[in-house]
């Protein structure tokens, strides 16, 4: 079950800090701080859950999904006007 708590943990944080990502230039540093911010909260959360280590590259696919899905359909886009 401690895997769950951990694979929600990682998606949720990094839908929010993927749509805050989308605002920034790509490879800037707050970009690159944005990315990487879920790390302290997750590694911890993970050995105090003890999840095995064999789950790390799951907890990363998901980090790294979050980040898209929040980039791409969480940030308000400008709505194309009809041309008649």
């Amino acid at each position: 079950m401690s895997v769950v708590y951990v694979s929600v943990a990682s998606l949720a944080m990094n839908l929010v800090l993927g749509k805050y990502r989308a605002n920034y230039r790509k490879m800037s540093i707050p970009w690159w701080l944005l990315i990487h911010a879920s790390i302290p909260v997750l590694i911890p959360l993970r050995i105090w859950l003890d999840t095995p280590v064999a789950f790390i590259p799951l907890f990363i696919a998901i980090a790294i999904l979050g980040q898209f899905i929040g980039a791409r359909y969480l940030v308000p886009r400008a709505k194309e006007t009809d041309k008649e």
